[in-house]
């Protein structure tokens, strides 16, 4: 009697997730993303993300999820977590979001209460159990790491960083030399941690904070120049202050009044729709004479299947 042939056992629809977990060989100093399926290059995979923010790991799926899809993910990681840190408790956050809300969970463990981490020599204050942003892009990871070479060449450099957020580009630029640091964003506890940040490395002087409204502060903005560096990292939609095919354009015309001669512009976008053929096209109608440089690559863990999707950091110069 022949034998029945046994049939293969369906894919597990995220074993890339699970199999990056296991390749993980050492504990991370570093606050950095360990998989990235939003990039699109591990087909069913897209909804799920892991990154490490010492000591604790968040999973992120941006589709809805039952706890047996999460269990296999958590016992992976269980697993590898014992063999490379032996005696270490797992700390799992787990956050399900979307466009407009994020709802967090802790799995195992705890996270600190007076969380900071590290990248690069620098130190950051984040928080993974509330909110949908966590106090550090890691994804930015290769543009602070710009930031901190070209103000470590130009040493006693003024810095514009508008949009600043917590102020991580303030804290690269202010490390390596930079003599002032202007940082603009609305958003005040925004601003607040950022100031935390500088105190967090040691910086207590040379940095400002401005919490307006960057389109009705020109003007203060302006006098403070003009700058060797301007930053430009805005959202790519927030209802009510900012959409990037409308008004990124603004920020733009205002280069060549904020830029010394020679100084540079590095110009973010995070938005899958729009491609660096934007601001570059932006930058050649809105601010004449401003040239294009080069695009930065992401961090190698950031791959995308469609560069033009993945986040955009490009550097602009302007004449002598």
């Amino acid at each position: 009697m022949q034998a029945r042939a046994t049939q293969p056992l369906p894919p597990v629809p995220y074993q890339a997730l699970l199999d990056a977990i296991h390749r993980i060989d050492h504990v991370p100093t570093d606050a950095q993303r360990l998989f990235h399926g939003r990039g699109g290059a591990f087909p069913g995979c897209e909804q799920w993300t892991l990154d490490f923010y010492a000591p604790v790991w968040l999973l992120t799926s941006f589709q809805p999820v039952t706890d047996d899809e999460l269990a296999p993910i958590q016992a992976a990681l269980q697993a590898r977590w014992a063999e490379i840190a032996p005696g270490q408790p797992l700390n799992l956050v787990f956050q399900h979001r979307d466009e407009v809300r994020a709802e967090t969970r802790l799995l195992a463990g705890q996270v600190p209460d007076a969380h900071d981490v590290s990248e690069q020599g620098a130190r950051y204050k984040v928080h993974l159990l509330r909110g949908m942003n966590h106090g550090l892009f890691l994804d930015m990871a290769e543009g602070r790491r710009w930031v901190r070479a070209h103000v470590a060449a130009r040493p006693g450099a003024k810095v514009l960083n508008l949009f600043a957020y917590t102020c991580a580009f303030s804290v690269v630029a202010m490390q390596a030399g930079a003599r002032q640091v202007v940082n603009v964003d609305m958003a005040g506890g925004a601003l607040s941690i950022g100031k935390q940040n500088h105190h967090l490395n040691g910086i207590t002087q040379g940095a400002s904070f401005l919490p307006h409204d960057i389109f009705s502060s020109w003007g203060k903005i302006t006098r403070s120049g003009p700058y060797e560096l301007v930053i430009m990292d805005p959202p790519t939609y927030q209802k009510g202050s900012f959409v990037a095919e409308k008004d990124y354009a603004r920020l733009v015309r205002r280069l060549p009044d904020l830029l010394a001669p020679g100084g540079h512009a590095l110009l973010c976008l995070n938005s899958p729709k729009l491609g660096p053929a934007f601001l570059q096209d932006l930058v050649a109608a809105e601010a004449s004479g401003i040239s294009f440089v080069e695009r930065l690559a992401n961090p190698a863990a950031f791959t995308d299947a469609s560069p033009d999707r993945a986040l955009k950091v490009l550097v602009f110069k302007a004449p002598d």
